[in-house]
């Protein structure tokens, strides 16, 4: 009896309660400078796992050749292009506030009239707004417009943070790559302890969330941003490559690439320039419709799960959690949705035939009658 009070020793379960949070808390206290850059590498091994087991395979299955050549291709085509293009959206961003906070005159838009039927009612309520009210506009919206150009000047410090991360991201990258089989072996074996086959399955599925995601909503993004760049680009429009970040960011949050080409066409027509301006209309036209074949058919690679749920993890998660929540926001979305869906088909489907009800009620209630 007394050892049995003994086990049941409420303080010594309090306090080894309090010991545990104390611990992990300590855990995550030391290790939150790396998570981070943890985060986004599980997120790039996970996502290219295929293509480092097809170079192994390539190179006569050397592990450590997989290994060098996956980090020359990260370094190439991801760490190498995102820092310019940070790099780049901080140099470009502060000129391009500095003149929109400069007083200049609002355009005359005279390509207005040769808008048939409505082009003079347009280029009258024109002049209309920019006689009465154009310049008091610009002096509401000039000191917002010196707070964001503010706001950018102090991100500029962030840049060097943003630089370890991406070198955080690459270091634990290559020992994933190098200890892939491991790490997932471990991860399996702890979620198979905590939920059995449920929970080996929830790690698998989200493995496969990941890949969709990357597949389909990243690169369908990065594809559309490069092209539409490249459009912008060869049009002659000024900041490009910050244009091309803005139009990769909208890709991203499923907005489209069209919130950026569209005023650069508007622009080429403008100034005058007809002939780039029908290119670019002509290209955007490719560009903006490329997601909707591109899209489907690189999810349906990653995994089969439904579109509008890949596409809610993404927007919501972004929303929620920055840029690594176009990744949470998917797999916690599916495994939800995979788990729900496994736990509702384990019980016996009911019956269609209302005969049937009603004869499996009328024997319910013989064998249980209503005192």
């Amino acid at each position: 009896m007394k050892s049995l009070y003994r086990d049941m020793d409420l303080p010594q379960i309090l306090f080894t309660l309090m010991f545990i949070l104390l611990l992990i808390a300590a855990c995550l206290w030391v290790v939150q400078p790396f998570i981070l850059g943890f985060a986004w590498a599980s997120m790039v091994v996970i996502a290219t796992w295929p293509l480092m087991l097809k170079l192994q395979n390539l190179l006569w299955g050397r592990r450590s050749l997989a290994v060098i050549a996956m980090t020359i291709i990260l370094l190439l085509l991801f760490i190498f292009p995102i820092a310019l293009l940070v790099n780049s959206l901080i140099d470009n961003s502060a000129p391009v506030f500095a003149w929109a906070t400069q007083s200049h005159m609002m355009p005359e838009l005279t390509w207005l009239n040769s808008i048939p039927m409505i082009g003079e009612k347009l280029y009258s309520s024109y002049h209309k707004l920019v006689a009465g009210g154009g310049a008091a506009i610009m002096t509401q919206v000039q000191p917002y417009i010196g707070r964001t150009t503010g706001f950018f000047v102090a991100q500029a410090g962030h840049f060097g943070r943003f630089m370890i991360h991406l070198a955080v991201m690459l270091l634990f990258s290559v020992l994933l790559y190098w200890r892939g089989e491991q790490a997932a072996h471990g991860i399996r074996h702890f979620a198979f302890r905590m939920a059995g086959r449920r929970g080996d399955a929830a790690v698998l599925l989200a493995g496969q969330a990941i890949r969709a995601v990357a597949l389909g909503v990243v690169v369908t993004a990065l594809v559309q941003g490069i092209l539409g760049g490249i459009g912008l680009a060869i049009s002659g429009i000024p900041y490009a490559t910050l244009l091309t970040v803005l139009m990769i960011l909208c890709c991203l949050v499923q907005i489209g690439p069209l919130l950026v080409l569209v005023p650069a066409i508007i622009y080429l027509y403008w100034s005058g320039d007809t002939t780039w301006g029908t290119v670019l209309l002509i290209w955007s036209c490719v560009v903006g419709t490329l997601d909707n074949v591109l899209r489907p058919m690189l999810i349906r690679l990653g995994a089969d799960l439904p579109m509008i749920l890949i596409l809610s993890g993404v927007i919501g998660g972004l929303i929620a959690f920055g840029m690594i929540g176009l990744f949470i926001g998917p797999v916690v979305l599916a495994v939800s949705y995979r788990l729900v869906s496994v736990w509702t088909h384990e019980a016996p489907p009911p019956s269609d035939d209302p005969l049937a009800v009603v004869e499996e009620l009328a024997e319910h209630d013989e064998e249980n009658p209503v005192v």
